[in-house]
């Protein structure tokens, strides 16, 4: 087989390529350089090449892959039932009640982190509900996201709202990740 040959793009498939370009959302961002003179790019398109062989391209080193953190699973049917009716023991309960969203940041973090060292297996995150003024709590709301985020990630498998029991909408069974 023969190598395929690069050439340059003529104008009508430059101004193509343009227009399907500017219609694209790219995934990460990344400055693309443009070249504004299509005068420009024949010239360097017909730059002369040097004779003879060059270098062999050396590989670029490898990188260790930055280290995804696991996602998030929901508890299981039986776990959940086993929870809520009293058959699985809750390791641990943290209320959050009446603290400001850094501090009970700081300690849902602690709290997670001792959990896991000391081989928990599910803890009881109380949140409260916080129904004032018709608007739902903020910590109701922040805890579930923040459970999400990439530092929560090794210390929790995955959460649910608790049964009505254990707090219903006002509290969240967590399953744990066992420390390595």
């Amino acid at each position: 087989m023969t190598p395929r040959r690069w050439r340059a793009l003529s104008e009508e498939e430059r101004a193509l390529w343009d227009s399907v370009a500017r219609q694209i959302k790219p995934l990460q961002k990344k400055l693309r350089s443009r070249t504004l003179n299509p005068a420009a790019a024949e010239e360097s398109s017909t730059a002369i090449k040097p004779a003879g062989k060059l270098p062999a391209a050396v590989p670029p080193a490898k990188q260790p892959r930055p280290v995804k953190p696991p996602p998030l699973v929901p508890l299981g049917r039986r776990e959940r039932a086993q929870l809520s009716r009293g058959r699985k023991e809750i390791d641990a309960r943290l209320d959050l009640h009446g603290m400001t969203q850094s501090r009970a940041h700081r300690a849902l973090q602690s709290f997670l982190q001792r959990a896991s060292s000391d081989g928990l297996r599910f803890v009881l995150v109380i949140t409260g509900k916080g129904i004032a003024r018709g608007e739902r709590g903020v910590l109701r709301q922040q805890v579930p996201e923040w459970l999400s985020l990439p530092e929560f990630r090794p210390l929790v498998v995955g959460f649910e709202q608790a049964h009505k029991a254990h707090g219903g909408e006002g509290a969240l069974y967590i399953r744990v990740r066992r420390a390595r």
